[in-house]
């Protein structure tokens, strides 16, 4: 048995198609199709039903895919344990929820070029549950997300609270307010981020606890965006403290919410079986001294 024949395996699952997993193998459709006869023939079971173009797991193919993933996460995860020498050039993957990206990663990555200058970090931004994804798949080393994370293959390190306040433009009738309830909110149009995101969850699970229905004007998919929409006054919005920019004081106005107030817990998350390398460990040290930096800032 060959590793690069679980690759093929892996692969054949995934696409669900022989010629598409050759493509993305970069192989020959026959040599792959060749290699999973082989690799049938020495367990003794077929792997796949072939249904014309289509290739559909077997029971006994689903079972030894799980083992192949594991087989192969291990290898990586050895690979990168033995090449991750103190003198070579290091490089770490790290995911980010939208409503953090913009405001943790560019200071982390800048502190780090100054600390560490031989650590390359790459990012990437989604929403929690396909950032999680990426992560079981060990795409990412690291995603900074919010809270609930309940998956038992991930760690989960807490790293600060922070309160969702209410966003509105200067010239709106709140903006003079120094706390706002939610039945304040009834007659208000909502600009929000997408339905797949974990704060627009948070902020219709809060709507939802004071039997609010809110009026949702815009879906956007970016902070820039709804930001953008109440300044001008299409309508108000709900974010966390982390997205208050020093510019914003110009065109927003941020008020607390009273009575139960919402609030999200900021966490990072890995894979508890991924080897955590040297790179990982000094972004780490960057990403705790920031969320205490953080919170001290706090009024």
């Amino acid at each position: 048995m060959e590793l690069q024949q679980l690759r093929y395996l892996v692969a054949v699952a995934e696409t669900g198609n022989f010629t598409r997993a050759s493509e993305r193998s970069g192989v020959s459709q026959p040599s792959l199709s060749q290699q999973i006869i082989n690799l049938e023939r020495e367990l003794g079971h077929k792997l796949f039903h072939r249904l014309g173009r289509k290739a559909v797991l077997t029971e006994a193919g689903a079972a030894f895919l799980e083992r192949s993933r594991r087989i192969l996460f291990e290898v990586e995860n050895a690979t990168k344990e033995l090449s991750d020498h103190p003198t070579l050039e290091r490089r770490i993957t790290v995911g980010a929820i939208p409503t953090l990206a913009p405001f943790i990663l560019p200071v982390l990555i800048e502190r780090c070029r100054k600390r560490h200058p031989n650590l390359q970090i790459f990012g990437h931004e989604n929403f929690r549950t396909p950032l999680v994804n990426l992560l079981l798949e060990g795409v990412l080393d690291l995603a900074v997300v919010a809270m609930p994370v309940d998956d038992p293959r991930i760690d989960v390190e807490r790293l600060f609270r922070e309160p969702l306040l209410l966003v509105v433009g200067k010239s709106h009738p709140l903006a003079s307010r120094a706390e706002v309830t939610a039945a304040d909110l009834a007659d208000e149009t909502f600009v929000m981020l997408g339905s797949s995101s974990s704060l627009a969850a948070q902020v219709q699970a809060f709507c939802g606890d004071h039997h609010l229905q809110p009026r949702i004007g815009f879906r956007c998919a970016q902070l820039s965006t709804v930001k953008a929409l109440v300044e001008m006054g299409a309508g108000i919005s709900i974010l966390p403290r982390v997205a208050q920019a020093p510019d914003d004081k110009e065109t927003l106005v941020y008020v607390s919410l009273s009575a139960a107030a919402p609030v999200r817990e900021v966490a990072v998350i890995r894979h508890i079986q991924r080897y955590q390398s040297r790179g990982a460990e000094q972004f780490l040290v960057l990403l705790r001294e920031f969320a205490k930096e953080f919170v001290a800032a706090a009024p």
